[in-house]
């Protein structure tokens, strides 16, 4: 598959932390071949370029003779702090270095910036604003000097996704250590093949996704299969590639790189759904028999009290929620019309009955279809 670099728009392009790692915890020689390639597209087309990267823990466990990553929030938080000036510091260096008067600009995030619409559209306009310069990189990384266990993207391969939805790129390039994803384990099978394209993310091939990445990293092929599906159906083309590979972005475009490319879906949601499913934080999740999950998928009804088992998490009215079934598996995202304690109190119940359970009924749905979206 082949790619025009002026037809894309906004190239996003996400660094992941086993590319960062040195024999401590940070190594520069990928993330300056990275951007020396950045820097040849900048200067050949007009392009939007915007990188989402990780390793400011890497860079801080290095400044400070750190072997082990750190176990506690409060001591990860410090080391991130003087890992994230670090990281800056070299983004800008390579970019005077190589690029024609280019510069980098630091953008970190919380998903609160995001799942605000006030303040996502501050963060959306300013970065349009660089993009407008046209000689500012953004680099984009999770602020993690501030964001708690329970309030954080949990992976930057989600914050590239949800950045990259919300600025509608023509592409996003995840840069792993792997050349993408294989039908199997590949370093437990000779005969694992490449996947160089993936039109739906099916059980199937969530199925060969292996769990979290290293003692530096927090994701693996499944939290990247994750940010595929949020892209993907946001409308942007998603690539997983090896970031070892020399010239691996130009690779990627031109069609002559090994990546597993994720297509489009056949109909992008609207901006909406979107948000409903991946523009904001979960709050919880819903467990739902085997009806429900019928009614929901099959039939596209609204999710109502009697279908429901579990309430996982505490949330209020109007949080979004993850309905699961019976295995665990995530059927749908949802806006919810009760709080976590009301749904508890109506869950496994018939909508005619919520009045005498609680007092009191707004809705008959505990999330109607039109706040609901099937994953």
């Amino acid at each position: 598959m082949h790619f025009d670099p002026s037809q894309l728009g906004t190239l996003v392009i996400k660094i992941g932390t086993n590319l960062l790692r040195g024999k401590l915890a940070f190594e520069g020689k990928v993330m300056e071949a990275v951007v020396r390639e950045l820097c040849e597209l900048k200067a050949q087309h007009d392009l939007n370029i915007l990188i989402v990267t990780s390793g400011a823990v890497g860079c801080g466990m290095t400044a400070m003779g750190i072997e082990q990553r750190p176990a506690t929030l409060p001591l990860k938080q410090a080391v991130a702090a003087v890992g994230q000036a670090t990281l800056m510091h070299n983004y800008e260096t390579l970019f005077r270095m190589y690029g024609d008067d280019l510069h980098s600009a630091q953008i970190l995030l919380t998903p609160g910036d995001l799942d605000e619409r006030e303040r996502y559209l501050n963060v959306r306009n300013t970065l349009n604003a660089l993009f407008d310069l046209k000689r500012v990189v953004p680099v984009v990384n999770e602020n993690d000097t501030t964001a708690v266990e329970q309030l954080r993207f949990g992976d930057n391969d989600t914050l590239a996704a949800r950045v990259a939805s919300k600025i509608n790129a023509g592409l996003l390039i995840i840069l792993s250590d792997v050349d993408g994803l294989f039908d199997k384990n590949p370093a437990k099978h000779d005969d694992a093949k490449l996947m160089a394209v993936v039109d739906e993310i099916t059980p199937e091939i969530l199925a060969v996704a292996g769990g979290p990445g290293t003692a530096t990293g927090t994701g693996g092929m499944q939290t990247k299969l994750t940010a595929a599906s949020i892209a993907t159906a946001a409308g942007v083309t998603v690539a997983i590639a090896n970031g070892h590979h020399k010239r691996i972005i130009h690779g990627v475009l031109e069609g002559t790189a090994p990546c597993t490319i994720f297509t489009v879906t056949k109909e992008a949601l609207s901006h909406r759904k979107r948000w409903i499913a991946f523009g904001r934080q979960l709050g919880g999740k819903l467990r739902v028999d085997d009806g429900a999950r019928r009614a929901l998928v099959e039939a596209g009804k609204s999710l109502l009290p009697a279908g429901i088992t579990e309430v996982i998490g505490e949330f209020e009215v109007g949080a979004a929620v993850e309905v699961i079934d019976s295995a665990g598996t995530a059927l749908a995202r949802a806006l919810v019309n009760y709080s976590s304690g009301d749904i508890r109190t109506i869950q496994g119940h018939h909508s005619h009955e919520i009045a005498n359970l609680l007092g009191h009924k707004d809705f008959d749905e505990v999330a109607h279809r039109d706040n609901l979206v099937l994953l």
